[in-house]
């Protein structure tokens, strides 16, 4: 216990500053990830898609929550691939393997949310075509 009691502390300007360190990380995420832009594409052409079709509010809360699954599965991929290239910047079989698990992982939410939007949206573009 020999840390200062005050360094513990509750403080709202170290809660703002670790805001800003989220924000600097998504600013990271969308400036250096093409996957990011392109799950942030279909977002809003989902989002676009959701208001145009008229989706309920449980609907939305799917689509919301298929979105938001999608990018932070993005997010923990870059993060994992930035620490595995820093802690084994040569090839490396196994750093490897750790990035295509994390890269199968976004994948897999992709998917995932592929199929929350067609439970969604097929049915409301099939009877706009009846």
């Amino acid at each position: 216990m020999g840390q200062n009691s005050d360094s513990k502390a509750f403080s709202i300007r170290k809660r703002i500053k670790g805001f800003g360190y989220a924000f600097n990380g998504i600013y990271f995420l969308v400036k250096s990830q093409h996957n990011a832009w392109i799950h942030l594409i279909i977002a809003f052409l989902v989002i676009f898609a959701g208001v145009f079709l008229g989706v309920s509010a449980i609907e939305w809360c799917f689509l919301v929550f298929a979105i938001g699954f999608v990018l932070s599965a993005e997010a923990f991929n870059t993060a994992i691939e930035e620490l595995t290239n820093l802690i084994s910047p040569q090839q490396n079989n196994k750093a490897g393997r750790v990035k295509d698990v994390a890269a199968g992982a976004v994948l897999i939410t992709a998917v995932i949310a592929a199929i929350i939007g067609i439970i969604i949206f097929l049915p409301k573009i099939i009877i706009l075509f009846q």
